[in-house]
Parts: structure tokens; C-alpha cells; sequence
């Protein structure tokens, strides 16, 4: 049996450190939640906002010739901005102590998934991590639901801010535009954020709620995220409940969101989805339903559903069964290499990106760039692909042991990574390479270092 610190750090944080304890007991790890909250590094909306801002208005006075500033001062800024959020990411996964709380703003942030792109975009779906997930992270789902899908880049991604009532305001005084509804948010919100695919809902629930979504959109000069002239008049129905009817608004929005996130099979969906990113490809059904009767029986209060995670029997007797996605595996190995917070903060923009950043997309997990809004895959055919394992292995070849001034010995980086979990045909392979270098790349290329 896998004691219960080496247990938790592996499969409920991102993995054991050369230098840091692994979590006691249940408690610490649950203590991580809090401390995963927004820091002083957060990139916020309103600065977000405000880079595009400047932009535009940089562009603006460029083309009329006011002056001889460089129009793209402020993009690069929002790329310099992005790759700070960056490193900062990687920094707390790589120097928490337990790890949980890390693990799950990056389980949230992909079930709320939105893409990057420009650099204005990329540094709002950041933006969308330290306003929207990070604050929520040990309160109700409705809240972080709510937060997440009235974001800025949300409704951009999603096409919420083209999203007009058929009979609103506006599209009744510019009907040349031919402006109309758009079901994208409507229809992710119930598929993908709430109910999951399956569920017992309907294409006209789908339109009623994105009737009822209309007038949500952004404001970057206010802040303001409501525009009556957009809402369709009228009440609408999502789920046999009747919302609105009167003057349109945000209110109504909550109360969807509310009811959605009550819903048995928003319990189910989250309990599962919850129990495949930390247990198994395919969980045990009684630990599903477990997570889902305490999702129901809290309100949705996400911490006691963590806690019921964190003392679970089946993390033990599915040991291992869960593949370590890219980010996962560069953080664990971060970690066992005794590179915490303060080591990669310090590192030269150039090292954090060509080292840490860009080889993810090698290994198939391009930063910020999922392949749709269903986020990344869990399965491990997703990625114990060919060229993503390639991509592992010439990373721990070539990227890994430059990331200190001497490569260490991998003996020791064995016994700091795997701990008592290293297998004996790994502890017999490690002393035998013929270099440090070689024995670093066993180790990170092996079945214990890639499974959780």
C-alpha cells in the first residue's frame, strides 16, 4: 500500500519535491485549496481590458497621424503580460506544497475551457483563471459557474457578445444587419458545464436559454456585462422553469445558473468528470455516485466534495492508472528536480519559454490552446501517442538537464521524484546508465514517472 503522503502527492498534486514534504494528511491537502486563491501576481479582467484598450487607441491616433508612437506597443506588452501568467502558473504548480489546490484551478480552468489566440485574447483567458476559477475554487460551483460564464473572454470565445434577441432593440432598428441569436453559450453551458452530454434536456431548452442569455455581453471602457437593447423581450423557459418576463438582466442569468448547477445530473456529470482527472479513465461507479450524493447533499459545495477526493480508498487501489498530461509531467518533473516557486520565477523569459512553454506543443498540449470548448482529453490514447511520447523523451534528453547548472544524480532524482513508489526494474536501471544525463531521461521516461 502507498503511504498516504506519497499517495497524495502523486495523484491529487503534481508530484513529490526534492525539497518540500509531502502532505501529512488530509487536512494539509485540503489546505492547498485556499492557498491556490488569487496572489499578488494575478492578472486581473481590468487589466486585460485595459491593454486592448490602449491598443486601440494607439492604433486610432497611429492612423491619424497623431504622433509616431509604435502601434504595437501595446500587444507586445499583452505578450509580455501572458508569458508572465505563464511562468507564474507553472511557478505555483511547481512550488505548492501538496499541490492539490493547483491541480484543480488547472481541472477548472479546462472545464470552463477557452482558448488563447492574439495576445489580447490570450491574456483575457488568463484573466478568466485568476478572476473566475481561482477565487471559487473551495466555494459553490453555482458561483464559479456564474463567474465563468459571464467572463469577458467566455462570451467572446462563445460568440455571446453577437448574440442578439430576434425581437430585441437593436436587431428591430438595424435589421440590414440581420442580427440574430447564437445558441454557443446556451448550448455549452448545458452540455459541457452542467448537465453533460446525454442528459434529459431538449434543442428548445437549448434556445430558451440562449434567448434568456441575450443582452450578456461586455463592456470593456465600463465593465459593464449587461446590454438590454440585445435581450429578447418576454419570458423563457429552460427545464420546465419559467425565467424573466419583465425587464431583462443579469438576475435571471443567476437564477439559470443556480438552477442548473442544482440539477441531479449536473451532480453526475461533475462527479464523474471529477473522478476521471483523479482516479481512473474509467472510475468506479460507486465513487461517482458517492461524489454526486455529496455534490446534491451540500448544495454544491465544492470543498466537501474535495474531501470525500482526498480520503478516498480508490486513489489507492487505482494507483497509477491515470497518464500525466504534459503540464502534469513538466511540473512533477519541475518538482522532483527541487525547482520550486522562486527558482523558475527567476528564470530568463527566453529559458521559461523555450524549455517549458514551447515543448508542450511537441508533447501535443500547446499552452492555452485546447482543440475545442470540451477542453483536453483524459484518456491516455490521447496522449501516449508516438510523436507526444518522442516529444517526452527528447525533452528529458535535452531540455531537462539544462534546467540546472549540474545535472543531478538520478539516483537521488529517482528517490526525490518516485519516492518508495519507483519500481524494482526502474531502481535496477537507473545505476546502470552511463550517464547522469541518460539516467535523468530513464527516469522521466518511465511508466512510474508518467502515471499518477
Amino acid at each position: 500500500m502507498v503511504p498516504f503522503p506519497e499517495l497524495a502527492a502523486i495523484r491529487l498534486g503534481y508530484g513529490l519535491s526534492a525539497h518540500q514534504s509531502s502532505p501529512a494528511s488530509p487536512d494539509q491537502v485540503l489546505a492547498s485549496v485556499t492557498e491556490a486563491g488569487p496572489d499578488s501576481d494575478a492578472l486581473t479582467t481590468a487589466e486585460a481590458a485595459a491593454l486592448r484598450l490602449k491598443h486601440g487607441e494607439q492604433v486610432r491616433r497611429a492612423d491619424a497621424g497623431e504622433g509616431q508612437g509604435d502601434r504595437n506597443r501595446y500587444r507586445d506588452e499583452a505578450m509580455r503580460r501572458a508569458e508572465r501568467a505563464q511562468r507564474t502558473r507553472l511557478a505555483r504548480a511547481a512550488g505548492a506544497p501538496a499541490g492539490f489546490g493547483e491541480r484543480l484551478v488547472q481541472f477548472w480552468s479546462d472545464h470552463f475551457t477557452v482558448q488563447g489566440g492574439n495576445p489580447f485574447q490570450t491574456v483575457m483567458a488568463m484573466a478568466l483563471v485568476d478572476d473566475a476559477i481561482r477565487p471559487h475554487l473551495g466555494g459553490r460551483f453555482a458561483d464559479m459557474m456564474f463567474a465563468a460564464e459571464t467572463h469577458p473572454r467566455m462570451l467572446s470565445y462563445l460568440n455571446q457578445d453577437r448574440s442578439f434577441g430576434p425581437n430585441s432593440r437593436v436587431a428591430r432598428n438595424k435589421t440590414e444587419r440581420h442580427l440574430g441569436l447564437n445558441e454557443n453559450l446556451a448550448r455549452e453551458m448545458i452540455e459541457l458545464h452542467s448537465l453533460g452530454v446525454g442528459a434529459d434536456y431538449s434543442q428548445t431548452d437549448v434556445r430558451q436559454l440562449a434567448m434568456l442569455l441575450t443582452g450578456l455581453t461586455y463592456d470593456a471602457r465600463t465593465g459593464g456585462r449587461f446590454r438590454p437593447g440585445m435581450a429578447e423581450p418576454g419570458a423563457e423557459t429552460v427545464l420546465g422553469r419559467r425565467y424573466g418576463g419583465a425587464e431583462a438582466g443579469m438576475g435571471d442569468i443567476r437564477a439559470v445558473i443556480e438552477d442548473l448547477a442544482r440539477h441531479p445530473a449536473t451532480a453526475a456529470h461533475l462527479a464523474r468528470k471529477i473522478a476521471v482527472h483523479f482516479v481512473a479513465d474509467d472510475p468506479p461507479q460507486a465513487l461517482v455516485d458517492r461524489l454526486a450524493g455529496i455534490y446534491l447533499e451540500s448544495d454544491g459545495d465544492l470543498s466537501a466534495l474535495y474531501r470525500d477526493l482526498v480520503e478516498a480508498p480508490e486513489l489507492g487501489t487505482h494507483f497509477r492508472q491515470k497518464l500525466r498530461q504534459p503540464f502534469d509531467f513538466v511540473v512533477a518533473a519541475l518538482r522532483g528536480l527541487g525547482l520550486g516557486h522562486d527558482e523558475i520565477m527567476a528564470m530568463p523569459d527566453r529559458v521559461v519559454q523555450a524549455r517549458l512553454i514551447r515543448p508542450l506543443a511537441g508533447m501535443g498540449q500547446r499552452w492555452g490552446m485546447p482543440r475545442g470548448p470540451d477542453g483536453w482529453p483524459e484518456d491516455a490514447t490521447a496522449w501516449a501517442t508516438p510523436q507526444g511520447l518522442a516529444a517526452r523523451i527528447d525533452w528529458a534528453m535535452r531540455q531537462a538537464p539544462r534546467l540546472l547548472a549540474e545535472t543531478p544524480d538520478p539516483r537521488a532524482f529517482l528517490e526525490a521524484s518516485l519516492g518508495a513508489t519507483a519500481s524494482e526494474p526502474l531502481r535496477w536501471a537507473v545505476p546502470k546508465a552511463e550517464s547522469a544525463g541518460e539516467g535523468l531521461a530513464i527516469v522521466l521516461a518511465s511508466a512510474d514517472f508518467n502515471r499518477r
